[in-house]
């Protein structure tokens, strides 16, 4: 969800399991959707360490990827402690909701983020 609003921004993002689970997830596809967002072409895949290389930031977004992210130097790393919505139970709406809080979540935070970016290279 993180890739698709980035690149809504207009921004180059990539995103990467540290367990990928080799499917987006149709119920993050379905909400992105209802954003207007179209993630049902991305892919699930693994960390390419190279690629990570020559990124302005690594961001984790889950607890178990900050800690199993292998350490990148010189590229600027942050964590957003967002629950998996994966994870989530309970009846088809009360899973859409978990879904939806996260999309929510990872929206604002994105727009904190690329925000920030903006300013701080305006300042320089």
């Amino acid at each position: 969800m993180a890739e698709g609003f980035a690149r809504a921004a207009g921004v180059e993002a990539y995103s990467a399991g540290t367990e990928p689970a080799g499917y987006v997830h149709p119920l993050a596809v379905q909400v992105m959707a209802e954003k207007g967002i179209d993630i049902s072409g991305h892919t699930s895949k693994g960390l390419d360490l190279n690629l990570a290389r020559c990124m302005d930031a690594v961001i984790t977004v889950c607890g178990e990827a900050d800690q199993r992210c292998p350490a990148i130097p010189h590229v600027n790393r942050l964590h957003w402690s967002i629950p998996d919505p994966a994870k989530a139970a309970g009846t088809q709406e009360e899973v859409l909701s978990v879904f939806r809080a996260a999309r929510e979540d990872i929206a604002r935070r994105v727009k904190e983020f690329l925000l920030e970016r903006t300013t701080n290279r305006e300042s320089h």
